[in-house]
């Protein structure tokens, strides 16, 4: 009989909640610094590591876009996507959704050709290296405008056919779902998927928003919908996926103490909760650390993992058949 935390490690996982700018080890970034003669605020890889602490996602924010300056070239955004795929082999993430920000980049006169070339190629040889599947989430900053977010979507449709989906993500609070309908309604027409992030910092408003304004399929975090007992009703009965990020939450002081997180409670409401990353690299793991830690603090069950798992399959954006093939391998697992 294979322990929990054997058990965690093994089982083929799907994440559903990773920014690829947030996967920026402190080392790789200091080395493409160097290579792009970047200068950043540091002056060595243990300073960088330092500044990875934060009192909040502003905080988190700013040297997440310090961080995503040294990018400027298709082989930095190749080199950054394939430092996460190997992570995902060690730690048997079979299928990955991967939120890229473009606008991070090309508001710094990167193109959107070289950001989405760069991702392309990983993502081809991890399917080749690794057989991980993937798919991509193209994500609007939501502290810029909507206008802005429509010269993305312009900018992606020679594209169209590498993205699956489009999100929303950035400073939450003040800046509200409403804010973008009219560019998720554009982004449908265009064939994306749509999610957001809602619910994080913001209230449980947001996610009223983002279901019947955005037309979401998947809420990214939504934490706060607990506060709402009709909005929980909903997202059960309408099997709206949470894309929960728990050690995002824990360093963010979205939750004071992993003990305290809601997953388990989100669990047995019957909400469709997920494990994810979210930003590895700044929040101090990645998926096998989520799910081994939380295990602990929540006391979660073999049961429990497994039925994340499943629920990340599940609720992944793959295909029937797709899901079906990972679902049957998790339910033979162990």
């Amino acid at each position: 009989m294979m322990n929990i935390t054997e058990y965690i490690k093994k089982i083929p996982k799907a994440e559903l909640h990773l920014h690829i700018e947030g996967s920026f080890e402190p080392e790789l970034m200091f080395e493409i610094a160097q290579r792009n003669q970047v200068k950043i605020p540091y002056q060595s890889v243990e300073e960088v590591k330092k500044a990875y602490q934060f009192s909040c996602l502003q905080d988190f924010l700013d040297i997440y876009y310090a961080g995503a300056s040294v990018l400027l070239y298709e082989k930095d955004f190749y080199d950054l996507t394939m430092a996460y795929f190997a992570h995902c082999a060690e730690e048997n993430v079979v299928h990955t959704e991967i939120m890229f920000d473009p606008q991070t980049h090309t508001k710094r006169g990167v193109s959107f050709e070289t950001v989405i070339k760069g991702i392309q190629k990983a993502r081809e040889d991890a399917k080749e290296k690794y057989g991980i599947s993937s798919l991509l989430i193209m994500s609007y900053l939501r502290h810029l405008s909507e206008e802005d977010a429509f010269e993305t979507l312009e900018q992606s449709l020679p594209y169209k056919h590498l993205i699956k989906a489009v999100g929303l993500d950035s400073s939450e609070k003040g800046n509200p779902p409403s804010k973008f309908e009219k560019v998720f309604e554009a982004s449908i027409k265009e064939g994306y998927v749509p999610v957001a992030h809602a619910g994080e910092e913001g209230p449980a408003e947001y996610i009223w928003e983002a279901l019947d304004l955005l037309k979401i399929a998947r809420i990214d975090h939504g934490n706060n919908c607990l506060t709402d007992k009709v909005l929980v009703k909903r997202l059960v009965d309408e099997k709206i996926a949470l894309t929960v990020c728990p050690l995002s939450n824990l360093e963010l002081k979205v939750v004071d103490d992993l003990k305290d997180h809601p997953l388990k409670k989100m669990l047995n409401l019957g909400l469709k909760a997920t494990i994810n990353s979210d930003d590895p690299a700044y929040f101090g793991g990645y998926m096998n650390a989520n799910f081994l830690q939380t295990a602990e603090a929540l006391d979660l069950t073999k049961e429990d993992i497994k039925t994340l798992v499943k629920n990340s399959f599940e609720y992944s954006l793959l295909s029937d058949d797709e899901k079906q093939k990972y679902l049957i391998q998790v339910e033979n697992f162990g």
